[in-house]
């Protein structure tokens, strides 16, 4: 067991877990609610997409040096620095009185998570030793981050309905605190695991810039389209900023994010997994819920309830995985759920305008939601094979921005072409053909999955590298055995 944990795994896994509920929650709980915060706060149409925009802007651009951050100044203190700030955001934002105040809420809501979710994923990494212990404690975080996205769209729902919008934003206050309070209480907390290393900031101003106009350039697609210029000129302007970091950080002796880390097969290939498999579920969550609700005519709170069978099958997905990759490796649980997903989706894709929820969303959600859980767990294990704990953070950061991206841009993409065929024709059978269109690509892109899994990833298990201090004291204080 590793010293810094020493009787105190449970904590740190509850602590964890907790903070990724909340994160994955706010990600999804907010978009059901948006009608209503359109109409409370007087928001102008196309203002109201910053309320998802600044989320994703903030979270997304800060993921690399919040993951760098944990590792250079103490996986718990950005855990809870990045915790308190998330939690008086929400609060900020649950007590909104203009468009502006509830936006940028929203964006400080965004760097909490930043900071809270490449921390909580390096503490679980640094607490439990790689194989089965670590494999257990990482399905039980996955379980509770897939079940996470999926209840925000319930809990969006039955919110807003009943007890009103600004509930979306107040309910992460008691789930804040449940995290909180471990960590407070009982998680360990010792010094920063590196000591004489500084922060990289130009290559973090470069990533920050980058990523961030990457997510800004794909997510106003939705209102500019992907033939505008100034959607051009903002891609281009990241592509130039993330090149210029790329050749950066092989010029610096503590980078943000060091090049020999993606010379790893096993975290090479899980990110780019973890972005094909976000890009998948996030289109598949969008298309779903507008089906419901445009084609079959279907309430807010209907819908969120809607997804629970969803959610439960994204939970047992990833109990199965966990069981599958503790005895063997990640691989034996991502390639059969992506190509579970893959179906599930596939039969997304027979909607009908004239179907139901028992005829065309059960079975599909139970299908897709497994596969889907059965990638979702190894896939962090995979991620985190064989990286030193001294780059636990780096490595967190790097998976959670993997996903972000994925997310943001598959969804854009998708939305996009399946608008484009539906036209300009806003009947149920157009819609719905549309919708159709985007479940079969996104089926497609879990096939991608799989086979990138197939050729990418070892089929045996990595060796954690022995980290570059001797003195015992260090490895105490990095978590790795002495």
């Amino acid at each position: 067991m590793y010293r810094n944990s020493a009787g105190r795994p449970g904590v740190v896994l509850a602590a964890a877990a907790a903070a990724q509920f909340a994160v994955a929650l706010d990600m999804s709980v907010v978009n059901v609610a948006l009608p209503a915060i359109r109409t409370a706060l007087g928001f102008a149409p196309l203002d109201l997409s910053w309320v998802v925009h600044a989320y994703a802007l903030t979270f997304g651009g800060f993921l690399l040096l919040g993951g760098r951050a944990c590792d250079l100044y103490g996986r718990r203190r950005m855990f809870v620095l990045g915790l308190t700030v998330f939690g008086l955001c929400s609060l900020a934002g649950g007590l909104a009185r203009e468009p502006w105040q509830l936006i940028a809420a929203r964006a400080g809501q965004g760097l909490g998570a930043a900071a809270a979710a490449p921390a909580a994923l390096a503490l679980l990494t640094t607490t439990f030793p790689e194989g089965p212990p670590r494999v257990r404690a990482l399905g039980v975080w996955s379980a509770v981050n897939a079940a996470g996205g999926a209840l925000g769209v319930l809990a969006g729902g039955l919110l807003t309905e009943y007890a009103g919008w600004r509930w979306v934003m107040l309910v992460n206050l008691p789930v804040v605190a449940a995290a909180l309070g471990p960590a407070l209480a009982g998680m360990p907390g010792g010094r920063p695991p590196v000591q004489r290393e500084r922060l990289d900031a130009p290559g973090a101003a470069l990533a920050t810039g980058g990523v961030g106009l990457l997510v800004l350039g794909v997510v106003r697609t939705d209102t500019l389209g992907w033939g505008s210029p100034v959607t051009w000129a903002t891609l281009a302007a990241a592509a130039v900023l993330l090149a210029a970091f790329v050749i950066a950080e092989t010029r610096v002796t503590s980078p943000l994010l060091r090049p020999g880390l993606l010379r790893s097969r096993w975290v090479a290939g899980a990110n780019v997994l973890v972005f094909l498999a976000a890009a998948g579920q996030f289109a598949a969550f969008y298309f779903v819920s507008l089906y419901m609700q445009q084609v079959l005519g279907m309430g807010a709170a209907a819908t969120g309830t809607a997804f629970l069978p969803f959610s439960l099958g994204l939970v047992a997905g990833t109990v199965v995985a966990t069981r599958i990759t503790a005895s063997r490796t990640p691989r034996a649980s991502l390639v059969p759920g992506a190509l579970l997903a893959a179906a599930g989706l596939a039969w997304f894709a027979l909607i009908s305008p004239d179907g139901s929820f028992l005829a065309d969303v059960l079975g599909p959600s139970l299908v897709t939601s497994v596969g889907a859980g059965l990638v979702l767990a190894p896939v962090a294990a995979a991620a985190t094979t064989g990286v030193a704990p001294r780059e636990a953070g780096m490595a967190g950061g790097l998976m959670n921005s993997s996903r972000q991206l994925g997310g943001c841009i598959g969804l854009a993409a998708l939305a996009t072409l399946a608008a484009h065929h539906t036209g300009t024709d806003p009947g149920p059978a157009a819609l719905n053909d549309g919708y159709a269109l985007g479940l079969a690509i996104a089926a497609a892109v879990f096939v991608v999955a799989a086979a990138v899994a197939i050729a990418v990833l070892p089929r045996r298990r990595a060796v954690t590298p022995v980290p570059r201090s001797t003195d015992p004291a260090e490895h105490q204080r990095e978590g790795t055995p002495s």
